[in-house]
């Protein structure tokens, strides 16, 4: 676990003893699936990695039945909402959704909530009011991008973006709170706009096929995750200066920023949201059907690496994946105690 990651994001060891560990009621026979609609890139994959560490010791230990996760094979709504409404037909009793549209799956969330399924979505959220909500601001994470790179260069200038998978919840708000930040402090300009789907090798040839057409002075790149350390390497092909290129707590993403700060100094910074966050909406989803009060709305903050503690949360990232935070039940019974 990343203890750095854990002190920004919940300070779990108070607040859980406020809660103190209140018996289970028998969920033990309860079933909780796991319905995600993307898995190609290294943050989806480490969620699953984190989803399938957390819940099968959950199941191991007889807090739940089964834990089941179910990936679409493309990020398709209409594929989400037969697979949702096949997760009902088999008796789930809750299901988790990172979903592939904010609204398009509202009508397959209300005929589960329809026949008592407990629905709990998490990062691609969903809108329809039966079911809850976990989320990062991530519109305030794209702005936080802007402001960082306003001050490191308050001159401004030419702003490539990144974004992330088209349609969905995540790459609005972030890009949203992106251009918010560019018209607050009015130093920059979006010269270009790719999409890299949150995966460096999309990202790497977005941006290589776009940089020919934009002007030589690319001052900073601003991004989703996932996508920085592709953008590098599309810069490092030309003859242009590297930018400031922010990362998204991948591991290739930091492992590059380490080596270039090394060599010369390179100074960035890394925000995304912990991949563990698919356990924190498994342990609500169980407080849910413990009968616990839970708000429909919670809120976690994101994960940010700056330049004085990147060796230590590279350190803690394993290769291949992202920094992350796996989520305890204390930690769901403090988010849910701090949302009330």
């Amino acid at each position: 676990m990343n203890a750095p990651g854990r002190a920004i994001l919940l300070a779990s060891t108070v607040v859980g003893g406020l809660i103190g560990q209140a018996a289970l009621a028998d969920t033990s026979d309860k079933r909780i699936a796991l319905s995600n609609n993307y898995a190609g890139n290294s943050w989806r994959q480490a969620m699953l990695r984190s989803w399938e560490k957390v819940t099968g010791q959950a199941v191991a230990d007889g807090v739940v039945a089964a834990a089941d996760a179910f990936t679409t094979a493309e990020n398709q709504v209409t594929e989400q909402a037969a697979q949702i409404q096949n997760l009902i037909l088999q008796g789930y009793d809750a299901i988790v959704i990172n979903a592939a549209s904010p609204e398009g799956l509202n009508g397959a969330v209300a005929e589960a909530c329809g026949a008592g399924v407990v629905v709990v979505s998490f990062d691609g959220i969903v809108t329809e009011p039966c079911a809850w909500r976990i989320a990062v601001d991530f519109k305030q994470m794209g702005k936080d991008e802007v402001l960082y790179l306003a001050d490191q260069l308050p001159e401004g200038g030419n702003l490539l973006e990144i974004r992330g998978l088209a349609g969905v919840f995540v790459d609005d708000e972030i890009s949203a709170g992106i251009h918010e930040g560019v018209a607050e402090t009015g130093k920059f300009e979006i010269v270009g706009s790719v999409h890299g789907n949150w995966a460096q090798d999309v990202a790497q040839k977005a941006v290589a096929g776009i940089l020919p057409s934009l002007p030589d002075d690319i001052v900073g790149v601003v991004t989703q995750g996932g996508d920085g350390y592709g953008a590098a390497q599309a810069f490092n092909a030309t003859n242009r200066d590297m930018p400031i290129i922010v990362m998204g707590n991948r591991h290739d993403e930091l492992t590059w920023w380490k080596e270039q700060k090394d060599a010369n100094g390179y100074e960035t910074m890394s925000v995304s949201i912990a991949p563990g966050v698919s356990t924190l909406a498994f342990w609500v989803a169980q407080q849910i059907l413990d009968g616990a009060e839970v708000p429909k709305d919670l809120t976690v903050p994101f994960l940010r690496i700056d330049q004085d503690n990147l060796e230590e949360n590279l350190a803690n990232t394993e290769a291949g994946g992202v920094a992350n935070v796996e989520y305890t039940l204390e930690d769901a019974q403090a988010v849910i105690a701090g949302a009330k």
